[in-house]
């Protein structure tokens, strides 16, 4: 594969102050610019529900109607994982079912969703892998539709550089980009479902000058990760933080790779609170 040579930015050869044990960071048009381990398979944690969100998009058939299932709600209390908070026999259409999936980074819409559309989670997985092989993923590997460390606690493995190609492949779908650039959706109550709302746990939405996206991610095994992406005039950028020891420091990770990538005068200060460990 051929690769784009490293582009360093005017301020440094690299971020200062980058806490994870492996990163990148990428133009929109495809030159990298720093990479840290980015070819080292590492599992990824709940950033797996990108390529999930993205074999529903591509499957189509949003408005179709799916029923949540008590089996959704109890495979997400036994694997502790974060939740929608979707309650047995609410309908909701695929769409809907995005933001539950990409905001509050629900298991339990995760499951709805590949149950629905694999069909059979198992089948899921398989649309999973294909997808990520025609995008010339070749370091990913998917074991389950979320993320969480099953069968093993290193599932889901992929390398940063993989996930940038991951990043730009699911921005430029214009329903992705708008389910995961939303800091928070409210579901109004309907004869279909009661009222929801989910709050994205990337914190740099709203925060980080720019930002467009796109999802974070947490186990044991991956540690705090944040897949991210932001513009600031005609620039974009997209850039992986994976196997970070706190929540805040993925964050304040990505705001430093950011303010070297575009070149910042003045260093973004964030002042971040921990998101729960869960994710």
């Amino acid at each position: 594969m051929l690769r784009v040579p490293i582009a360093p930015a005017p301020g440094g050869n690299a971020p200062a102050g980058i806490h994870a044990r492996a990163a990148y960071l990428i133009e929109g048009n495809g030159t990298e610019r720093w990479s840290k381990d980015a070819d080292t398979r590492r599992p990824m944690a709940s950033i797996t529900k990108v390529m999930t969100a993205m074999v529903v998009i591509r499957s189509g058939d949003l408005n179709r109607t799916i029923t949540i299932k008590r089996k959704y709600l109890t495979y997400g209390a036994r694997h502790g994982a974060t939740v929608a908070g979707l309650r047995p026999g609410d309908r909701f259409t695929a769409r809907q079912l995005l933001y539950a999936l990409l905001l509050p980074s629900g298991a339990d819409a995760a499951y709805a969703l590949a149950d629905s559309y694999g069909p059979g989670w198992r089948g899921f997985v398989g649309k999973m892998n294909t997808t990520a092989h025609t995008l010339g993923m070749g370091h990913t590997t998917y074991d389950n539709f979320d993320g969480l460390p099953w069968p093993t606690a290193f599932a889901d493995s992929t390398t940063p550089r993989d996930l940038a190609r991951l990043a730009q492949y699911a921005m430029k779908s214009p329903t992705f980009r708008s389910v995961a650039g939303k800091a928070a959706y409210t579901l109004p109550k309907s004869g279909r479902h009661r009222r929801y709302r989910w709050t994205n746990t990337n914190r740099l939405l709203g925060v980080y000058r720019g930002t467009r996206g796109i999802k974070t991610g947490f186990t044991n095994a991956a540690g705090y990760c944040l897949l991210f992406s932001a513009t600031r005039g005609r620039r974009t950028l997209y850039g992986v933080a994976l196997g970070n020891v706190s929540s805040a420091n993925r964050f304040t990770d990505a705001a430093h790779m950011l303010d070297w990538g575009f070149n910042a005068k003045t260093p973004s200060a964030l002042r971040l609170a921990d998101v729960p460990v869960t994710d």
